[in-house]
Formats: C-alpha cells, structure tokens, sequence
C-alpha cells in the first residue's frame, strides 16, 4: 500500500453513524405507551394505517420519548448575541412554530427543553433535523450566522447561532 493509499484508508472505510435510539426493533406494530406515536413498517408515524392491530404495551416506548426520558439530545442548538436578549419572545415563538410543523410529519422530531446559559438560549432535540430546521428558520426569519458540527464518533450535531445588531 502507497503513502496516498495509506492516508485515505481511514476515510475510505468509515461507517456512519446511525441513531443508537432507533436500532431498537419493534415486532409488527405498536403504539407508544406515553405519546401515542404509532410504529408500524419500520417507521414511527402518528396515524395508524387502516386494517392494522397496533399493540399498546406498557414496555413499548418511542425513541424520542426515550431520548427526552434520559436527557440525550441528538441535537443541540445554542443562540446568542444581542439579538437574542432584544427578540427572545418572538425567536421562541418561531421555534415551537418550527417543531409543531415538523412534529406533525415526522413523529420522534421534538424539542426536548430549552435553558437558558449565561446571555445563551439552549435549545435541546430528539433529533438531528428539527435542529438544522430551527436553524434555517432563524436563518430565514431573523438572519444571523450558524455554526454547524455533526459528531464524527456520535448520532448528533450541535449548533451555534448568532446574531448581534
């Protein structure tokens, strides 16, 4: 093997990382005991296909509502600026706006918690993409810089968004 071929080994052969959350099966279809989400066909959902027995056991629990059960964010979006402090209640806004429309569609997106940090606004999700969608609507809506990091060794990302006038 050549030094070209020795520095691209590593990356050549990484595997991604998948959701540990989600490698949990579910045998046929199921309702989850504390937010109702419905899993049936390998996907969580909120609606139940017609001619479908969900079971609704005790033990069956959702990932998102594992993840909010053990405080594991798979996503991590912290704001800041002056910006922030001047629109805090119109920027919360946007983002129970931002996670009603995506939590409508795709079940195990949901914020987890927000917290405030020092002059930060932390905002907590149970998944990587209800956090790069807050982002693009702050983006979008308030303008502001972004920072995005994805985990390289974990399911998750964690971004930093900032706006100062």
């Amino acid at each position: 093997m050549d030094k070209y071929q020795q520095s691209h080994k590593d990356k050549l052969f990484k595997t991604s990382t998948h959701d540990p959350y989600c490698s949990q099966r579910v045998e046929g279809s199921a309702i989850c005991s504390q937010c109702g989400a419905v899993y049936h066909a390998g996907n969580w959902t909120w609606s139940r296909p017609e001619n479908t027995v969900a079971h609704a056991a005790k033990d069956t629990t959702c990932p998102a509502c594992r993840r909010v059960a053990d405080d594991m964010p798979a996503g991590t979006l912290t704001l800041s600026g002056s910006f922030l402090q001047k629109h805090r209640d119109e920027i919360i806004h946007l983002m129970e706006h931002t996670e009603k429309a995506e939590k409508a569609e795709h079940a195990l997106e949901r914020i987890i918690k927000l917290s405030d940090s020092a002059d930060d606004l932390i905002v907590t999700t149970t998944g990587i993409h209800l956090a790069n969608r807050l982002s693009h609507a702050l983006e979008s809506a308030f303008k502001g810089q972004s920072d995005y990091r994805y985990s390289a060794d974990q399911y998750g990302v964690s971004i930093h968004w900032t706006r100062d006038e």
